[in-house]
């Protein structure tokens, strides 16, 4: 053991810095006691409220949750999977570590894993995890709040080193990294991050393989494969419950197939193309790698030093004071005039991988032997056409036409993030080629055709700038336009103020330019000093850790900085109550709905869902008979016999001058369930749509044909006197109790949902249809009754049973291969002591 202890000291010393790396970055504020203030983090604790209500009082955290979109399974919002052992590590990790340091810690700690396996000296892998850990993308995802995708991007590492190792002949090894690394990916849950990576790793397999027949190593491939599929198998049955209700609600959701022909500009599945090419990379906005504020820096003036911007003097020399000067360039940013000059509709910020970072990325493609760079370079070209999308879609239609499930995804610049793995691969397996290659000339040679490459494309594009870009979008024009149109036709006045801000998109773009050159500059400087002995291979490292510290970390405060962080208060009651939610909330019924129209777009914000069950909601996967229902019946005007319907008891609006809440009472509201007088049979989807656009809810069922049978021959009469009442409320079990002298159709205002909900009468399983669109509707016989709806979804319980053996298995191997492993390192060390016994 003591052996063990020191064989891996320099490691554990390493791992050390990066903790206390992960730590500084966030130093400051954490001491405080502030807590990072992150967009989606806000929206999702809205969404997760009535769950975590639940979850508080009975320890059990519920499948559904009726508190967005009139209801949805919670699998996409928050669920818990405690046989997997995967949940451990995270909650672990949270545990132990802040926010957000556990997540730059796993991306630093993965990092450095691979480039060990890279066989890296330890400290340059502490380099190249740094290169990685801090590139730009990253940061810009932790202050969003798109933890899961980042938790994603964290495991990319690891991932690739299980694969390396296994494709090098340690296929016990290799495969329990693979597996595990892989588990930890898949229940990060963000299927698009993990698409991206695969596609990454099937052209490393075909590198590969090409490799194997030119080499007549085929045996080795066919065994290296045989593994990584059985730690596929393995991450996948560990993650059973998550993958198996995810594959059944992917099918229901937005991302499936569409239900409407006529009523929809939808495609039959998957996204609709614009709105999947929504993001897309510029054609020429991939030189941010290299210079970050190229294209401005994020959406509004946030990149702009605005007291010295020429902005500010447009302003002040139309006789503005600097104070009035300074605060109305504020108000233009406000307004949507922004330095950023890209085509997207927004960014937070651009894809930076370092100026350092790409001159080694360069030197790479020179001198680097290895087939990885193969696969790395055709990896980053492919990468790169793919996140073109709209504006060069040659590739990506190809891809979105063709590729299982890729037209399920937007925002198709973030496979960008494969790239931002790749580049410091390749830089420092560069940086690995000059440290061990004996010929030092040549290295010392391809080094300066490097700098002469990146530093006289910087050092070109710092002298000429507005030579190669136009610093102006599609929409300049209209910017001008509605200048004018504010400043009462003063066209000139307007064009001098849009002049002044391309000045300062160009000073934004020669001041980072400078900035990259002086980086790359040094790189070369610590190679030149190192292959000509004037520094130690320890020196050379350090400065490299230096280098990739200062260069990235300084870029990556532009966005994620200590203003982002708030009062631990503030963090746990992100939603404050109005007066009109504390009248709104004396309200006892347990399961009626709000439609918030006071705060915007009700369906892109989750506030109502903290307080209520809402029409409402924020959430990128809905069901998408729900989504249907949104454009149908709610874009162009809201639909009131659909909010009946839907049981939406209150609205919540603002008044048009002074923006105060108010509310109005839904006196037509039908309750949470109820007896029809008719039934009205569709052929189709279109039609019930159609249907619902005017009827009569609570007196009229709107039933596809499809469920015809349940119905007919079951002697429906009318009863006024009968009733239906919710006796009991969880969101996975509702209790109702019936009393009829007659048989009848009921409508429950309950989202239909086929998987796992099962309708119970006097404890009874009976069968239970779809009506209104979306709704529960069954036949309720003569008599008094007990009415259960319960939900139970098989694909959760039997796959959390998968996921437990799973678990075992992966501990089993992750065990066994440490065994292994160390019973090899451990021999030497045994002939070392024979022989000098």
């Amino acid at each position: 053991m003591n052996n063990w202890f020191k064989r891996n000291s320099v490691h554990f010393i390493i791992v050390a810095i990066l903790i206390v790396i992960s730590f500084a970055y966030v130093f400051t504020p954490i001491m405080q006691g502030k807590s990072l203030s992150q967009s989606d983090v806000v929206q999702a604790q809205g969404s997760q409220k009535e769950i975590m209500d639940v979850r508080a009082k009975t320890g059990h955290a519920p499948l559904w949750t009726n508190s967005m979109f009139g209801g949805m399974p919670t699998y996409q919002i928050w669920t818990s999977f405690p046989n997997s052992i995967t949940t451990y590590v995270v909650e672990g990790m949270k545990t132990i570590f802040p926010n957000p340091v556990d997540t730059i810690l796993l991306c630093l700690l993965g990092a450095y894993i691979l480039f060990c396996v890279l066989k890296l000296n330890p400290w340059l892998a502490l380099a190249g995890a740094i290169a990685f850990a801090f590139s730009s993308y990253n940061f810009i995802l932790i202050d969003a709040g798109h933890a899961n995708q980042m938790y994603a991007i964290a495991f990319f590492c690891p991932i690739v080193a299980g694969v390396i190792l296994t494709f090098r002949g340690k296929y016990l090894l290799g495969g329990s990294l693979t597996a595990f690394a892989l588990a930890m990916e898949i229940r990060s849950n963000h299927i698009q991050m993990t698409y991206y990576l695969l596609i990454a790793l099937l052209v490393l397999v075909i590198v590969e393989l090409y490799n194997a027949i030119k080499t007549k190593q085929i045996k080795p491939f066919s065994t290296s494969i045989i593994y990584l599929v059985a730690a596929v198998i393995l991450a996948v049955m560990v993650n059973a419950a998550m993958l198996w209700t995810t594959s059944e609600y992917a099918k229901e959701s937005n991302r499936g197939q569409s239900n409407l022909t006529q009523h929809t500009t939808e495609p039959s599945s998957g996204l609709s193309k614009e709105y999947a090419y929504g993001w897309s990379q510029g054609v020429g906005e991939s030189i941010t790698f290299l210079i970050p504020n190229a294209y401005g820096g994020p959406s509004g003036m946030s990149a702009l030093d605005v007291p010295s911007s020429n902005l500010v003097k447009a302003f002040e020399a139309k006789g503005a004071s600097q104070e009035q000067a300074e605060g109305t360039v504020q108000q233009l940013g406000n307004m949507g005039v922004s330095t950023y000059w890209g085509e997207k509709p927004s960014t937070s910020g651009p894809f930076y991988f370092g100026a350092a970072v790409c001159f080694l990325f360069v030197l790479g493609l020179l001198i680097v032997r290895s087939r990885l760079k193969w696969w790395l370079l055709a990896t980053v070209i492919l990468v790169m056409l793919l996140s073109l999308g709209g504006n060069w879609p040659v590739v990506s239609d190809l891809f979105f036409n063709y590729f299982p499930m890729y037209n399920k995804f937007r925002t198709v610049e973030s496979i960008l993030a494969i790239a931002e793995l790749c580049f410091p691969i390749m830089a420092f397996l560069a940086l690995n080629e000059v440290i061990t290659s004996p010929d030092k000339a040549y290295i010392l040679k391809k080094s300066l055709l490097a700098l002469y490459i990146t530093g006289g494309i910087v050092l070109v594009l710092l002298a000429l700038p507005d030579v190669f870009f136009s610093f102006k979008n599609a929409h300049h024009q209209d910017l001008i336009t509605g200048l004018t149109q504010a400043l009462q036709g003063d066209s000139a006045y307007a064009n001098s103020i849009v002049s002044a801000l391309v000045a300062d998109r160009i000073a934004l773009f020669r001041a980072d330019a400078l900035r990259s050159l002086i980086f790359i500059v040094l790189a070369f400087g610590i190679i030149w000093l190192f292959l000509k002995q004037k520094i130690n291979l320890t020196i050379a490292s350090v400065a490299f850790i230096g280098l990739m510290l200062i260069d990235l970390w300084s870029v990556d405060k532009r966005y994620l900085n200590n203003d982002n962080f708030v009062e631990k208060a503030d963090y746990q009651q992100p939603f404050k109550l109005r007066d009109i939610d504390q009248i709104i909330l004396r309200d006892p019924d347990p399961d009626y709905r709000v439609l918030d129209l006071s705060m915007g777009s009700p369906f892109t914000n989750a506030y109502t869902s903290y307080f209520y069950k809402s029409i409402g909601g924020y959430h990128a996967a809905k069901l998408k008979r729900y989504d249907e229902l949104i454009d149908n019946q709610f874009t162009k005007s809201t639909n009131r016999d659909v909010l009946d319907m839907l049981n939406t008891k209150y609205i919540i609006t603002a008044d048009p001058k002074t923006q105060a809440a108010g509310m109005q009472a839904n006196e037509t509201a039908c309750g949470h369930a109820w007896f029809v007088k008719s039934v009205k049979y569709v052929d189709n989807a279109d039609q019930e749509m159609q249907a619902i656009s005017s009827f009569d809810p609570k007196n009229e069922a709107i039933v596809d044909k499809q469920y015809k049978g349940q119905i007919d021959g079951k002697n429906l009469a009318v009863d006024p006197s009968s009733t239906i009442t919710l006796t009991s409320y969880e969101p996975e079990h509702l209790v109702y109790q019936t009393g009829s002298t007659s048989t009848q159709v009921a409508v429950f205002s309950e989202i239909y949902y086929k998987e796992g909900w099962k309708m119970l009468i006097d404890g009874q399983e009976q069968p239970y249809f779809r009506a209104d669109y979306l709704l529960r509707a069954a036949v309720i016989p003569v008599g008094n009754h007990k009415v259960e709806f319960i939900f139970h979804p098989a694909s959760y319980y039997v796959g959390e049973d998968i996921s437990l053996a799973g678990s075992i298995l992966l501990v089993v191997a992750l065990g066994g291969a440490a065994y292994v492993e160390n019973k090899k390192k451990g021999k030497p060390e045994e002939k070392k002591k024979t022989k000098k016994v």
